[in-house]
């Protein structure tokens, strides 16, 4: 139904965006891929699928049409939904995803938040011939630094957001931070979704 909106940036947060367009705020669901692209923009262009479900309308939004494709092949999964998917997106690159699918590594994939071992492969086994159509489309590393206590408070309320329990989110981000404490937000909270 909506293909994509272009507007100002006026909220964003590793897990969502708001765009105002022709005087209206849009919640957006995004993943850390898409949010890594947009966080410094004043405007954006995101790429929308629109999900209507009994008791919500959602709107999850992508920085490109080959991430967005990607999610819908994720959601096309039997027991994915977009909240996984957006998950298995935030937790790896599109690459990664690929390699991981490419080589049937199924343990790794349930490393996702949500995502049990029968899923993954399922995953696994639904898109192994499918992922091939999909350019790489890496963008978005060494966009800037930001100073630790901000990126270190970010993160752990991204993963606050995400559903993750503060105590254990907290351990894992101190942990990333004593190791590299220059990293940028949106890979701390892609290392921490690994080790969660």
């Amino acid at each position: 139904m909506y293909e994509y909106i272009t507007g100002k940036l006026a909220e964003i947060a590793p897990a969502y965006a708001i765009v105002e367009a022709a005087g209206i705020g849009y919640f957006i669901n995004i993943s850390l891929q898409t949010y890594s692209e947009i966080e410094n923009s004043d405007n954006v262009t995101l790429y929308l699928h629109y999900i209507v479900r009994e008791d919500a309308q959602i709107l999850y939004g992508f920085s490109t049409k080959a991430e967005r494709e990607l999610f819908r092949l994720l959601i096309g999964v039997s027991g994915v939904g977009g909240n996984t998917a957006r998950m298995i997106q935030s937790t790896y690159s599109p690459s990664e995803l690929r390699n991981i699918i490419g080589t049937g590594n199924a343990v790794l994939l349930k490393n996702v938040k949500g995502l049990g071992l029968k899923t993954a492969q399922k995953i696994i086994v639904e898109l192994s011939g499918k992922m091939v159509d999909l350019k790489a489309d890496d963008k978005g590393a060494g966009k800037g630094v930001v100073v630790n206590n901000e990126s270190f408070d970010e993160a752990l309320s991204a993963l606050i957001m995400l559903g993750f329990q503060k105590t254990a989110s907290e351990k894992v981000l101190k942990k990333i931070f004593k190791e590299s404490p220059d990293l940028r937000v949106e890979e701390a909270i892609r290392l921490a979704l690994k080790q969660l």
